[in-house]
């Protein structure tokens, strides 16, 4: 794990060291409608945050804006923070991602600490120093690199987690394994995430955040091996933006499942992952994601998507396929015949 990411135990204890560390003269919590019922009362009797100015925003990625980024810069305003401040983030990734982006743009930075609520923003948003907002109808559009002082991470919050958003940030965690190795990748599909023993869940997360933090360690801005990263995502994000133009948005880490499917077919059919651990990884994702209500008249649409995938050059599509577990294979590429067998695939398994 690295310096600035703890597996917390303890999370009142890990809050006060981690604020030590952070020296300030005031301090700010940024939560959403949601976290700041769930999950603010796990902290709120904190000696340490009897005086900080507390800041609610809209739950939900479509308040992750300019106008909602605006009202944190001027409520930071408002309430007399410099640039000796330290923001706390407590919520999912789309708080995690605009407070970081605030913090890291007010008065040209400060410090914040990240405390992840969500299955998703613990082994996603809080790892690899990506902050933003969603701009003129394109996720993530503006941002910067920008890594938190902290982040502190504690599965306590994921008592109060609905069983879709669980799945959902499970998803990254399945393709964190099949980057990894078979132990980790094994592990996962064995794993019971409907009814989670959280203090289980707590270790297979830290071991999740450490295959990120290693691919992020050697290429933070992502040249080369980060793209490992984007293992079902080429995919995945066609989906996720087909499913809200539909006016259905499906969650992140379904459509990242949905895509890992397609994209497994396309590691067997072009870069000789073995069928057998294609097939029980698809087993996996069938049984609990269930099937993405797609037909062949959506194919022209999706196809299109993904050359608008911000991570291609020159209208090819990138792919990240595997040759096997841990045998990562970035920049590949796949004709739109290979592409369409691998959607008829995801529909008929």
């Amino acid at each position: 794990m690295g310096h600035h990411i703890k597996l917390s135990t303890s999370l009142h204890e890990d809050l006060a060291i981690a604020l030590s560390e952070c020296s300030h003269d005031k301090i700010f919590i940024l939560t959403d409608t949601t976290t700041s019922q769930l999950c603010w009362p796990l902290l709120s009797n904190h000696f340490g945050l009897r005086d900080a100015c507390q800041m609610v925003i809209g739950a939900t990625d479509t308040h992750k804006t300019l106008e909602t980024l605006s009202t944190v810069w001027e409520s930071l305003s408002r309430q007399g923070a410099t640039r000796h401040s330290c923001l706390i983030n407590l919520g999912g990734g789309m708080v995690t991602d605009l407070g970081g982006f605030a913090a890291s743009t007010f008065k040209r930075g400060i410090n914040y600490i990240n405390i992840p609520t969500t299955l998703l923003a613990m082994v996603d948003a809080s790892v690899g120093g990506k902050t933003g907002i969603n701009f003129n109808g394109l996720k993530n559009e503006i941002g910067v690199f920008s890594d938190p002082m902290c982040v502190l991470i504690d599965t306590r919050f994921l008592g109060s987690l609905d069983t879709p958003n669980l799945l959902s940030g499970y998803a990254e965690m399945l393709k964190h394994g099949l980057i990894a190795d078979t132990p980790t990748w094994s592990a996962l599909l064995d794993f019971d995430i409907l009814a989670p023993d959280l203090q289980r869940l707590q270790q297979m997360v830290g071991s999740s955040v450490a295959v990120k933090e290693r691919i992020v360690g050697i290429d933070p801005h992502e040249r080369g091996i980060r793209k490992a990263l984007n293992l079902g995502h080429t995919i995945g994000h066609a989906f996720e933006s087909w499913s809200h133009q539909q006016g259905q948005p499906l969650l992140h880490g379904f459509a990242v499942a949905y895509g890992l499917v397609c994209e497994l077919y396309l590691s067997c059919r072009l870069a000789g992952f073995p069928t057998d651990k294609m097939r029980a990884t698809v087993q996996y994702i069938k049984e609990h994601y269930g099937q993405l209500p797609i037909t062949c008249d959506d194919y022209p649409m999706l196809i299109e998507l993904m050359r608008h995938d911000k991570k291609n050059m020159a209208g090819t599509i990138n792919f990240t396929l595997l040759g096997d577990i841990g045998d990562i294979r970035i920049n590949q590429t796949a004709t739109i015949g290979e592409i369409e067998e691998a959607l008829d695939f995801l529909r008929e398994g």
